[in-house]
């Protein structure tokens, strides 16, 4: 019996021999990747064409690569990931699409799968990727307020801002975080009853 994985990605490396920039089945799960350019008609093909019938968007989410396998990592640092389910092929798959750090922009695939609306909402807000045709892309987790995009790995733990209801003023007011960073380091207790020695039961031995 053919393996599942192995013969969807025979007909993806068939179908879109030039837009594929690799191909990979690990573990029964194949992973393509695109160019972000290519998203909207590669996956417009992915849910129209029989052979693959993914008519079901699982998952939309973002990668940050900061500091992703130290120095050996060349490719773009984020990237926008698919996940697909073909119920009746009985398929999985992944697509990544890497976009550019100074302008992630890439096209919406609401048209295609409308449960993308809040994925990409999310990954805007929380990775600051632009879905380009998407009918109300806006924060989704975090306020209306919130500066920064908490997902990026060079976000800070702290935030950049707090938030706080003024009496005075009757409203929620925004304000710099007023929280210190700190370095907790694990402290040895030293005075700890693991640290004394039973003197009663070497008064005892001793005689």
């Amino acid at each position: 019996m053919p393996d599942n994985g192995q013969t969807l990605a025979s007909h993806l490396q068939q179908h879109f021999a030039g837009n594929l920039q690799s191909c990979v089945v690990a573990n029964g799960e194949v992973t393509i990747e695109v160019p972000a350019a290519e998203i909207y008609s590669v996956c417009r093909t992915l849910r129209d064409e029989g052979v693959f019938d993914f008519d079901q968007l699982t998952d939309l989410c973002g990668v940050d690569y900061l500091h992703y396998g130290e120095d050996n990592w060349t490719k773009p640092r984020f990237a926008v990931v698919y996940h697909l389910l073909s119920i009746r092929n009985n398929h999985r798959l992944r697509v990544r699409c890497f976009v550019d750090e100074q302008d992630p922009v890439i096209a919406s695939v609401v048209s295609l799968w409308s449960c993308a609306n809040w994925y990409e909402r999310e990954a805007f807000d929380l990775f600051g990727f632009l879905f380009d045709g998407h009918p109300d892309l806006r924060r989704l987790l975090t306020d209306y307020g919130f500066i920064g995009h908490p997902f990026r790995k060079d976000f800070p733990l702290v935030g950049n801002v707090e938030m706080r209801y003024d009496p005075e003023k009757q409203r929620v007011v925004y304000e710099p975080v007023t929280l210190e960073e700190r370095i907790i380091v694990p402290r040895v207790i030293r005075k700890d009853h693991r640290y004394i020695a039973d003197t009663t039961e070497s008064e005892v031995s001793g005689g």
